[in-house]
């Protein structure tokens, strides 16, 4: 139940009767109408733009339309008044009941109270992680790894069907410079010094690579020519990178759907043909481009290119896919991967990226354009860094990796359920900072900490009543006496409750799971506020010495846990039932 898009209907309907009496245009376009949380708790419980909307097609004053609203609108039982403000916005109050009924909806529906059917059923294919398979995952990737499967709860949990998918880049030459790289630990296993030099990687990870070598050729291939056990240790070690990978993703409670590979469209056609699909559709030609930023004529070659014509797409430039040489160029592989996912009839993509792909976006955009007639939208969320500190410094851990601080490493450090909450407490495109004292602090200033405390308070409110012999149960906290929940701040509580429907249909029209755990630490705020005025005003405590009272304050809290755990199920972190 969206109490938002009810008083919105509310609102809807009041317009239809203005129209009937000829005070407003039919037909006039609706759609931008909202109902909303207002700005300053003090204007009311919820506010509305419809007169600002409507006055210009209307051919109204804005005040005129609102005041002729807000009449409307008081004649409906849930609206106890409609105050016009400012130039014509309209703040709503609601009578105490539909507040108070609402704990009941929140307790009957659990932690499916805000689900949604705003995706319809529509397709998704959520693309995160994708990290190269020539190592372990790092803390970079733990930032896309989280908001990638958290999006994907999010969408799923508002009526979209998701598949999360990992695409792996084992097509290219990062993939010879691992086999390689193996090949220098597979000499270490039969007992010959590696020679790790520039541009392989260093990392001790490889070491069981190596060994895995020598129990499979022994020492056959020591000093033979990289044409006998190049494509070998190249598929053997992408294999156990991969395995690695997967794990990594399950200590952090991820789990893909699809694994895709680059390497797989190579030799089958599916690049030429989704190439020729742009060719087909005037999209692609032989031609020049204009020298890159920042370098002169006299320092660049230019030569001619088969190139894709994304600027009728809205890139800037048109992008090469193919080199003078024949070879494709990295791009032409992706946009074959991209048409798979159209084929495979996707309504929408969306593509989980580090700060490093920014102008990867108007290209990729492009090309999925092209090959769906415009008809799938493709959404790419940029993953900014994370800082790694410990106590304000620079945090440095093993180097097992060779340069770089592993995703086990944060795991085992801070714990799953920290480190992914901690993760969503930005918006994607903003750098983080992950201090492993802070983030492992009990203080307010910890989010995870105090959102995981305030669902720790509800349980201990129900220990408490269950030791004072005060019934608690699912049932009879659900028939619980509400009109009883009349304060101001109960009230207000419950308010907050209210916004979490709206919440996750904003949250996912636009891909942004950061919300929801911006929300969590709002209403655990709340939450707590609530909590210590019952220190000053016993009225407002729980446990109350008449039963009924105790039941219906109770539900409240459960309500506000209720909510909670279905925040906390959507970024994948487990709900704590007892602070230690």
């Amino acid at each position: 139940m969206n109490l938002f898009e009810e008083i919105r209907s509310v609102v809807l309907s009041a317009l239809d009767q203005l129209e009937a009496e000829g005070l407003l245009p039919a037909g006039l376009d609706r759609s931008n109408i909202a109902v909303e949380p207002p700005r300053d708790a003090a204007h009311g419980d919820m506010a509305s733009n419809a007169a600002m909307v409507l006055a210009k097609p209307a051919g109204k004053a804005p005040r005129v339309i609102a005041e002729a609203l807000a009449a409307k609108l008081t004649d409906d039982p849930r609206i106890a008044s409609a105050e016009v403000a400012g130039p014509g916005f309209l703040n709503l109050r609601l009578e105490a009941a539909v507040w108070q009924n609402l704990v009941g909806t929140i307790l009957a529906s659990g932690t499916d109270y805000g689900r949604s059917t705003l995706g319809q059923g529509r397709k998704v294919n959520v693309e995160f992680v994708s990290a190269n398979p020539t190592g372990p995952m790092h803390v970079g990737h733990v930032r896309g790894a989280v908001v990638g499967d958290a999006l994907s709860k999010l969408l799923a949990f508002a009526g979209w069907d998701v598949t999360r998918e990992y695409y792996i880049n084992d097509g290219g030459a990062q993939v010879d410079v691992l086999a390689r790289s193996a090949y220098e630990r597979y000499r270490e296993a039969n007992g010959l010094s590696p020679e790790i030099r520039e541009g392989l990687y260093p990392g001790d990870y490889l070491i069981p690579v190596g060994e895995e070598l020598k129990k499979r050729f022994g020492d056959s291939l020591i000093d033979k020519p990289e044409s006998e056990w190049l494509a070998q240790f190249r598929e053997i070690a992408t294999e156990m990178m991969m395995a690695e990978i997967r794990e990594d993703l399950r200590l952090l409670g991820v789990e893909m759907d699809v694994y895709s590979s680059e390497k797989a469209l190579y030799g089958t056609g599916e690049i030429e043909a989704a190439i020729q699909e742009l060719r087909d559709a005037g999209l692609i030609y032989e031609g020049v481009l204009e020298p890159p930023k920042g370098k002169l004529p006299e320092d660049w070659e230019p030569r001619e290119q088969t190139l894709f014509r994304s600027s009728a797409h809205g890139d800037d430039v048109d992008r090469p896919v193919m080199k003078s040489d024949g070879s494709w160029t990295y791009f032409a592989p992706d946009i074959a991967y991209h048409y798979n996912k159209v084929k495979r009839g996707f309504d929408e993509l969306i593509d989980i990226f580090g700060a490093d792909h920014g102008g990867y976006v108007k290209r990729m955009k492009a090309a999925v354009s092209a090959l769906s007639g415009g008809r799938v939208p493709l959404d790419i969320k940029l993953i900014q860094l994370v800082k790694l500190f410990k106590n304000g410094e620079p945090f440095k851990m093993s180097k097992r990796a060779g340069t770089f601080v592993t995703l086990r490493d944060v795991v085992e450090e801070a714990g799953a359920d920290v480190t992914r909450f901690i993760m969503l407490t930005r918006k994607n495109d903003i750098s983080l900072d992950f201090d492993f004292a802070k983030v492992l602090e009990q203080s307010k200033d910890n989010p995870v900490f105090y959102v995981q405390y305030a669902n720790a308070r509800v349980n201990s409110v129900l220990r408490k009543a269950r030791d004072a012999g005060i019934a608690v149960d699912d049932a009879t906290l659900l028939t619980a006496d509400r009109e009883k929940l009349s304060h101001q701040a109960e009230l207000a509580l419950i308010g907050k409750l209210a916004e979490w429907p709206r919440l996750v249909e904003v949250a996912a029209r636009s891909n942004e799971v950061h919300r929801v755990a911006f929300y969590l630490y709002e209403l655990a705020s709340d939450f707590h506020g609530f909590w210590n005025r019952g220190n000053d005003d016993v009225s407002l405590r729980f446990v109350q010495d008449d039963v009924a009272t105790s039941q219906a304050k109770i539900a409240l809290a459960q309500a506000v846990g209720v909510v909670i755990r279905s925040g906390l199920g959507i970024l994948g972190v487990q709900p704590v039932e007892e602070m230690r």
